[in-house]
């Protein structure tokens, strides 16, 4: 269960981080990037 939620954090932070570089916010884009990735390392465990 946990797994799932890291894997639904991970894709939900892709697709806003992606939403927000095409409308301009590149930092906030950056920012939520870095926690989407946060989030997928612990996927590896």
């Amino acid at each position: 269960m946990p797994r799932v939620a890291y894997l639904i954090i991970t894709i939900g932070c892709a697709i806003t981080a992606i939403s927000l570089y095409v409308y301009g916010y590149n930092g906030y884009s950056g920012l939520v990037l870095a926690i989407g990735i946060a989030s997928a390392v612990n996927l590896k465990n």
